[in-house]
């Protein structure tokens, strides 16, 4: 087993979620310089699209790849039911000097499902398998590491992390909740603990990271503690609050200023990209404040970081300091 950082973590740790039109590049760059985790995933990329599209689609994906040293450990997640093109997916992310290779086996996405790829892998122990093993053969000396879920319609835990843990994977993520469940109930981490027993009775080395709900790190500090899991993945609690993993309490001030920057590298990094996706942000950026409301109504009409960083400094929390 090639285990790579995984082995130099202590533990407990705490790391980001690849969530799609979120955790993008200019975002992460965010995180990185306020409050960095102790891993990063990229966005899920589509191996079968970073070689089978033309030369346009090839460069926008890889614009998905993008990343700094400040961002290290940093991991490359791909999407595909190809073990040929998961194969040439890590030989790119190793030559693009990536930490990790992550295969998504989660998400629910119907378009994703279709192609076999994402949470339908579920269903397809033996396809689940040898894209791992094509992972781990284009990955050379990168660690191999697998998100995924309990199960497709029902808890199929035992079965399924057993079989993922037969391929001998540096890390494991487990989204507490099945396919069926999506985000619309309790994430179950009695679950998290029972794949933390599986791995035990195995004799496994491989990481076991709990996925789902952890609303802060004092949460997931508690949920660390309640499973025995290595580490504690966060996602929604990241929007809006880069600081998340500093700790530090920002002014509305700092927060407008990290938006206006925030803004801007978007434009920078992701030019192909429609500016809607950033105003997914303005929320969590923009509230709690006296005037929040009336701000977020002015800055869904902009359409470029110009005009967020004109609104908002006329604004008089920035004005005051």
């Amino acid at each position: 087993m090639k285990q790579g950082f995984w082995k130099e973590l202590q533990e407990p740790f705490f790391v980001l979620a690849p969530l799609a039109d979120v955790t993008d590049a200019p975002f992460r760059r965010i995180i990185a310089k306020y409050g960095k985790p102790d891993v990063m995933w990229t966005e899920f990329v589509s191996a079968d699209g970073l070689f089978l599209a033309d030369e346009v689609g090839k460069e926008k994906l890889m614009r998905d790849l993008l990343f700094t040293d400040a961002e290290r450990p940093i991991v490359a997640q791909f999407f595909t039911a190809e073990p040929d093109m998961m194969e040439r997916a890590a030989v790119l992310a190793r030559k693009h000097g990536f930490d990790g290779v992550d295969i998504n086996m989660g998400c629910p996405d119907r378009s994703i499902e279709k192609q076999g790829a994402g949470a339908a892998l579920i269903k397809n122990v033996k396809r689940a398998q040898e894209l791992i093993y094509a992972a781990q053969r284009g990955a050379g000396d990168l660690p191999v590491s697998v998100k995924t879920r309990i199960g497709y319609n029902k808890n199929e835990l035992d079965t399924w992390i057993s079989a993922l843990l037969e391929t001998n994977l540096a890390a494991l993520t487990v989204h507490a909740r099945t396919r069926k469940e999506m985000s619309l109930v309790p994430a179950q981490w009695d679950e998290v603990a029972r794949a933390v027993s599986i791995r035990n009775e195995r004799r496994s080395s491989t990481r076991i990271i709990g996925n789902g709900d952890a609303l802060s790190l004092a949460d997931a500090r508690k949920k660390r503690e309640m499973t025995g899991c290595d580490g504690v993945m966060l996602g929604r609690a990241i929007f809006g609050n880069p600081w998340l993993w500093s700790g530090h309490e920002p002014s509305v001030k700092e927060k407008l200023s990290v938006l206006i920057e925030h803004a801007k590298l978007f434009e920078t990094l992701l030019p192909h990209k429609s500016f809607a996706i950033m105003k997914k942000h303005f929320k969590s950026y923009v509230s709690g404040f006296d005037g929040s409301k009336e701000l977020r109504m002015m800055l869904m009409e902009c359409e470029s970081a110009s005009a967020i960083e004109h609104v908002i400094s006329n604004r008089k929390e920035m004005k005051s300091g």
